[in-house]
């Protein structure tokens, strides 16, 4: 039984973004036999670690492997962190996590800068746990890698950019 090759999203030297991972770059598509069946693989190589990672072809989509965002994306990020919405109520920092860490596995770098934006916002209020403060880290690199990339700027002018978003706001 032949497994239906589906044809690659992505070629060698693309960009592509995989969740909770951030910005990868392909750097080839390799085919292997899986169960007895000829299957490709995206071998993507993760900008932030260096790590490689092995995408089926075929589960890209579902894994939610996809380019990196547009321009117009990036103005919606930026006005996500902009938002003054922010309730927390009395939470557990644990239980507040495990919301946020649901979130940035999503993929979505929508829900990202909103783990983003919240974590700044409470960390203007008090100060952060010890994953809480990684977290905001992630989120941070997940978003600025990304737009860093989209734009063919440098991380250090994009974080700026953002940082100051949170000094006026």
């Amino acid at each position: 039984m032949q497994a239906r090759a589906q044809k690659p999203l992505f070629k060698v030297g693309d960009k592509a973004v995989y969740p909770a991972q951030g910005v990868a770059e392909v750097i080839s598509i390799d085919e292997k036999d899986i169960a007895g069946q000829r299957q490709q693989f995206y071998v993507l190589r993760i900008l932030d670690t260096d790590r490689k990672i092995m995408v089926p072809v075929n589960n890209a989509k579902s894994v939610g492997l996809r380019p990196p965002i547009s321009e117009r994306q990036i103005r919606e990020i930026f006005a996500i962190l902009k938002e003054r919405t922010f309730a927390f109520d009395n939470q557990t920092w644990n239980r507040r996590y495990r919301g946020f860490m649901d979130k940035i596995k999503t993929g979505s770098v929508f829900d990202v800068a909103e783990v983003m934006r919240d974590l700044y916002r409470l960390k203007a209020e008090k100060s952060l746990s010890f994953g809480e403060r990684r977290m905001l880290e992630t989120a941070r690199t997940l978003i600025v890698k990304e737009i860093a990339v989209t734009r063919d700027k440098s991380e250090d002018k994009i974080q700026a950019e953002i940082e100051k978003i949170f000094e006026t706001n």
